[in-house]
């Protein structure tokens, strides 16, 4: 397929979740950085997509409200866990969010097991299916960004313990049945992996291109050469972050 035959149809409301997604991910991810907690994207991630799992194990509408709201009880649920952990037992949290992970995806393994599309619906889950969003799936995670912007613009870095998590856990909940598991991570880790040796002030601007320049060559390579879509924005990103840090200072600098 020529560039001229990209059907901004299917692309265009891709791109939109994208930067919806980036919207919340970026300034969430350089506070996981700070805070050292890298993988807890992953566990939230996957508790959600328990919650989704969970949902339609119930026979519930899979693009309907009861989705989200099982999908964002369970990464509530499961942020309010860590949070318990966290002021327990902190010295061990890393290990004790990569332990949830494993919990929640072998959890839904087994409500999967019997369903006989159950490895089909895991890859969903897992890899998204960003290229057939549609603008209507979109007006429900952008109502709820809206809130989530603000918290995270008035607290920035002030935010606690038990906030943090649960501004995390309703961002994550969205996001994982736009883009499935792996783009979140990507969307919160890449980006900010990418400018931690960047001045401060230019850390969130950079990110935020290196995210959109990453989703935009991801889907347009996608439709050329037919190609799962949330694998290569995956590889976009993480070629362009590997780009930018080339491009930056070799150390920290001061702001």
């Amino acid at each position: 397929m020529s560039a001229d035959g990209i059907d901004l149809m299917i692309v265009l409301p891709a791109f939109a979740a994208g930067l919806l997604v980036l919207a919340t991910h970026i300034p969430l991810g350089a506070q996981v950085l700070r805070r050292g907690i890298v993988f807890i994207d992953l566990a939230i991630a996957q508790i959600a997509a328990l919650g989704v799992i969970a949902a339609g194990s119930l026979d519930f509408d899979p693009h309907g409200w009861t989705v989200q709201v099982a999908a964002g009880v369970a990464a509530v649920l499961g942020a309010l866990l860590l949070t318990w952990t966290e002021k327990r037992w902190p010295d061990v949290q890393e290990a004790q969010i990569g332990v949830l992970f494993v919990l929640a995806a072998t959890a839904g393994l087994l409500l999967l097991a019997h369903n006989p599309h159950g490895g089909e619906h895991m890859q969903d889950l897992l890899a998204g299916q960003i290229l057939w969003v549609s603008y209507d799936q979109l007006i429900l995670p952008a109502i709820g960004a809206v809130p989530i912007l603000a918290v995270l613009a008035a607290f920035h870095n002030s935010l606690g313990r038990l906030g943090f998590y649960l501004v995390f856990a309703l961002a994550v909940t969205a996001s994982v049945q736009l883009v499935g598991v792996y783009l979140v991570f990507a969307t919160l880790i890449v980006p900010s992996l990418a400018v931690r040796h960047y001045p401060e002030r230019r850390r969130l601007p950079i990110a935020y291109l290196v995210g959109i320049a990453g989703f935009a060559a991801g889907l347009v390579l996608s439709v050329l050469i037919d190609l799962p879509s949330g694998a290569l924005i995956v590889w976009c990103l993480a070629l362009l972050a590997m780009l930018v840090h080339a491009l930056g200072p070799d150390r920290p600098v001061p702001s």
